[in-house]
């Protein structure tokens, strides 16, 4: 597994991160053994990084995790986890973006994850209080990063505008977008990664399936943006589709590969909650792509002028 480091940070981040929102049953049940089985086969595997939040299950992800790494050294894994909502004593996570709410859900995932420190720390979703990051997150997380609680300030969301006006109006160390920056929909966004780049502000990519349809490709039912994909997506997968098959190449590898070519990107986030989806994704990010499939997407039309392209070395830029 290859590893990067985390923009302008000193914290070293696997290529693939796993993505602990589906350990807690996000799509499907599972139980606390296949959790634990599904993290020790990733740590096995390299990979080093692991995404949570309080609101995934409403703190039942932590908790696994919890169980999870209670047998690991803290030195052998970075973990990041999300602040802007607290849950109830009603089980329910509700947003609160205020000093004491962040507090207290830091406070909380401590407790629930079994360890003593953050290293990456998002703002979650923080779409509707851009403000209050801003003006009351941010500044909090700074103090704790100071004491040493936290390692790394980010936001984490599903657009990329209001990550780019808090890039210019506060001291971020990382950014997590998801959805915005795949091969199937990365024009719009290519500017703001650059800016990234160029601040040595470090991208968690995620949502580089877009939902599911640039895994599952464009069949019935196939899903983007959480929904079910318009026509228009429908056909531009199929496009993509076909050229990748005249390559031999499958649509998830291209579709793993596609962002990493960008110098931002640092760690591509994906959701796994079983063993087998460890290896079936790093296999997939492994195999060959030849530079005249990237060609011929460009010339397609597929893949912007501006973007950057992967080589055919698998995993390089």
């Amino acid at each position: 597994m290859e590893m990067r480091t985390l923009g302008r940070t000193a914290i070293p981040v696997s290529l693939v991160s796993l993505g602990a929102a589906s350990l807690a049953d996000l799509y499907t049940a599972i139980s606390d053994e296949q959790a634990v089985a599904t993290v020790h086969a990733a740590l096995a595997a390299g990979i080093t990084c692991i995404d949570t939040a309080p609101f995934y299950g409403s703190g039942l992800s932590e908790r696994r995790l919890g169980l999870a790494l209670r047998t690991v050294p803290r030195a052998d894994y970075v973990l990041a986890t999300k602040v802007g909502r607290v849950i109830t004593p009603q089980g329910e996570a509700v947003f609160d973006m205020t000093r004491d709410g962040v507090l207290r859900s830091i406070d909380a995932s401590l407790a629930r994850l079994g360890i003593d420190a953050i290293d990456i720390a998002h703002i979650h979703d923080p779409d509707d209080f851009e403000r209050a990051a801003l003006d009351e997150v941010f500044p909090t997380l700074a103090e704790l990063r100071a004491q040493g609680i936290i390692r790394a300030i980010s936001a984490g969301m599903n657009q990329w505008e209001m990550l780019d006006r808090f890039l210019a109006h506060a001291d971020f160390d990382a950014f997590m977008l998801a959805g915005r920056y795949t091969l199937l929909e990365h024009a719009a966004s290519v500017a703001f990664l650059d800016r990234c780049a160029a601040r040595g502000v470090g991208i968690m990519l995620a949502g580089v399936f877009n939902s599911g349809i640039l895994a599952t490709g464009a069949c019935p039912g196939a899903k983007y943006n959480y929904a079910d994909a318009p026509l228009v997506v429908l056909e531009q997968v199929r496009q993509i589709e076909a050229i990748c098959a005249r390559h031999q190449v499958g649509l998830a590898t291209a579709a793993l590969q596609f962002p990493l070519a960008h110098p931002a990107i640092d760690t591509l986030v994906l959701g796994m909650s079983t063993a087998d989806t460890v290896t079936v994704n790093l296999s997939a990010l492994a195999a060959p792509v030849p530079d005249a499939c990237w060609q011929e997407l460009r010339q397609a039309h597929l893949i912007a002028p501006d973007v950057p392209l992967p080589s055919s070395s698998p995993n390089h830029g």
